[in-house]
């Protein structure tokens, strides 16, 4: 695991020489975070490449980076880790063929195995990674991001230069490169709490999207390639037990193949059905007691405490748990958001933030749930999905002429997915498209609400802008295919899964010089369970049935019985109580005019419906309030 770093010559600029180092070491140190036990960079007139180290795999120095072949021609820094890495040596018989290693990483397995097949190793990779790879012989340097977008790679391109870092603040370390907001990523950012696709909240400032190799040429020639996606080719033939043996092999397979380390390795435990699942199959693989990281709140909505040290008794786990109160909340404003580089506004990642925290005082390595949403049906709007054909058979007037206006009627709450929260959200979507129903559930601010709460200079601006839903149509089109729930879930996969929770998976646990890694995104068990049909995956409404089967007579009863809750914040309520004076500072007229991006009346009409209770702007509040803590630090 590592922060990489880099600079590419393109065309006929000036060739970098022993004057560009002090630069590229800024770069290189911006990321000690990441990589706090070695350091290592390769300078050459075409390219520089800079790596900070966190050992995982072989400890010894042999494992610096960035490494090469015996004769130099390839170079590689690697951010992430290659589960498959000695699988993959065996099979091409590396060894055999003359390659000599110098190491036990799997660093070294991409070097030789690079140069017996190319870019073809690029689909057989199980792993998760960011990847730089300079190819001297073909004057080419290769970008490469994992299936599933675990780990970040930004990039920045100009007349001369081109540039890539694991994080942004890397490529902002460069003094030329100009620090612009982007308003198509302000507009989408507004929509979804954070900012989607291959954009970033800068102007010109881009992200490799999951599972593609952006290729560079000498003369500046980029090319993009697809090298992994999910295909959703419903396979018939497998029934309900099959699909859940077949779960468990995987789950299990997943699990085993993630704990290779050369370091300890824990569990972030949120009592949830992913995460407990992890710690079960974990603890049947170790001799050992696991150790297990949670969180939890005050309000017991919110808390799944409870959950976890049930999972942590059954197993004899050695469970350390942190409460997130408003206070230590407090105490990371704005300060966490130097870890993200953007406005985010997930509100779990302060609460990841300081699980980690907690962890790092024992082990190097974590394993954490995310992906089982994804891969096993888990949301709300999954089971929506299937309760809005019957929905729609009521009379749309009974539905706009009565429905309506009593769930309207209901007195606002802040609890957890609250039944009001999930009545006017599922009566919202009932007349959309399905594309469209599955944005609506997700949607922070609506088109109008927006509007309302930009400049005038931005409104002028806003048919220059696209729509956010071409996030989800992108991925539907590009698979037409695949429809029903299956349209959802590879939506979820392809947007909602890289462009939130993993950059709060990444940069909340790697802040800490910590790695986390996701089983369920393992790339065979996301793809066996893209095979299974829908009506198997989701029976009826119970969400994540071949998962809760598959995990019979392993988890805890009441572990199999409960609903999903997530992990959130409970700001709705603080924004009102103790963090009201945040939203007084950050929202204040003066500040929020300075921007040029908000217009003052509109954002305190939003903040007066929260505070007296007519509307839940708890999300669009703590967005806002995001986008100008990051506006403040990256741009004013």
């Amino acid at each position: 695991m590592c922060g990489i770093c880099g600079m590419m010559r393109l065309g006929d600029a000036p060739p970098f020489t022993d004057a560009d180092q002090p630069q590229l070491d800024r770069m290189t140190d911006t990321l000690t975070h990441r990589g706090p036990n070695d350091r290592g960079t390769y300078l050459t007139d075409r390219v520089a490449l800079g790596s900070r180290r966190l050992s995982v795999i072989d400890l010894s120095s042999a494992g610096r980076q960035p490494m090469g072949n015996e004769r130099g021609t390839v170079q590689i820094a690697l951010n992430g880790e290659i589960y498959n890495f000695r699988t993959l040596k065996q099979r091409y018989d590396l060894e055999g063929r003359g390659h000599v290693f110098r190491s036990r990483t799997d660093t070294e397995v991409l070097v030789h195995l690079y140069e017996e097949i190319g870019l073809d190793m690029l689909p057989q990779l199980n792993g998760m990674f960011g990847m730089a790879l300079w190819d001297a012989e073909r004057q080419t340097l290769h970008l490469i991001r994992d299936p599933f977008g675990v780990k970040p790679l930004f990039y920045h391109r100009d007349a001369g230069v081109l540039r890539f870092g694991s994080e942004i603040k890397a490529i902002l370390a460069d003094a030329r490169v100009p620090r612009r907001p982007s308003l198509q990523a302000l507009h989408d950012y507004l929509t979804f709490d954070y900012v989607p696709g291959a954009q970033t909240a800068f102007e010109d400032i881009f992200e490799v999207p999951p599972g593609h190799c952006m290729s560079v040429s000498a003369d500046g020639q980029m090319r993009l390639l697809r090298f992994w996606d999910l295909r959703y080719e419903t396979d018939d033939s497998i029934d309900e037990n099959t699909a859940v043996a077949r779960a468990r092999e995987l789950m299990d397979q997943a699990v085993d193949r993630q704990l290779i380390a050369d370091v300890p390795v824990g569990v972030l435990l949120s009592g949830g059905m992913d995460s407990s699942a992890i710690t079960a199959l974990m603890a049947r693989r170790r001799a050992e007691p696991v150790h297990t990281y949670s969180v939890g709140f005050e309000d017991g909505s919110f808390n799944e405490l409870p959950y976890a040290r049930m999972v942590a008794q059954a197993f004899g786990t050695i469970a350390r748990e942190v409460v997130v109160t408003p206070q230590l909340v407090r105490s990371m404003l704005p300060k966490y958001l130097t870890f993200i580089d953007e406005p985010y506004a997930d509100g779990s990642a302060i609460p990841t933030y300081f699980v980690c925290q907690l962890a790092r005082d024992e082990v190097v390595v974590v394993l954490s749930g995310e992906g089982g949403d994804e891969a096993f049906t888990g949301y709300e709007t999954h089971a929506a999905y299937k309760v809005a054909r019957f929905g729609r058979m009521i009379p749309r007037w009974l539905r706009r002429g009565v429905l309506a206006p009593v769930v309207g009627a209901l007195p606002v709450s802040h609890k957890k997915l609250s039944l009001e929260f999930k009545l006017k959200r599922f009566l919202g979507g009932l007349d959309l498209p399905p594309v469209e129903a599955h944005l609506w559930w997700r949607i922070v601010l609506t088109e109008q609400q927006k509007r309302r709460i930009y400049s005038r200079g931005v409104q002028d601006r806003l048919a220059e802008l696209q729509e956010p839903q071409r996030h989800f149509h992108e991925v539907a089109q590009r698979a037409p295919e695949c429809n029903g729930l299956n349209r959802l879930l590879h939506i979820d996969n392809a947007v909602f899964l890289p462009d939130d929770l993993m950059v709060k998976n990444d940069r909340m646990s790697m802040a800490h010089s910590l790695e986390a890694r996701v089983p369920m995104c393992d790339p065979d068990l996301a793809q066996f369970m893209a095979t299974v049909p829908p009506h198997v995956k989701l029976p009826g409404l119970r969400k994540k049935h071949v998962m809760r089967r598959a995990m019979e007579g392993i988890l805890p009863p009441a572990i199999l019985r409960k609903k999903k809750v997530g992990l959130e914040m409970p700001y709705s309520r603080w924004l009102k109580h103790e963090l009201r004076d945040l939203v007084d500072t950050y929202l204040a007229r003066d500040r929020v005019e300075a921007t040029g991006l908000f217009a003052p009346a509109g954002t305190a009409a939003l903040v007066d419906e929260h505070m007296t209770g007519r509307f839940d702007h708890g999300r669009a509040l703590w967005g806002l309030l995001n986008y100008m803590m990051w506006h403040d630090l990256y741009i004013a």
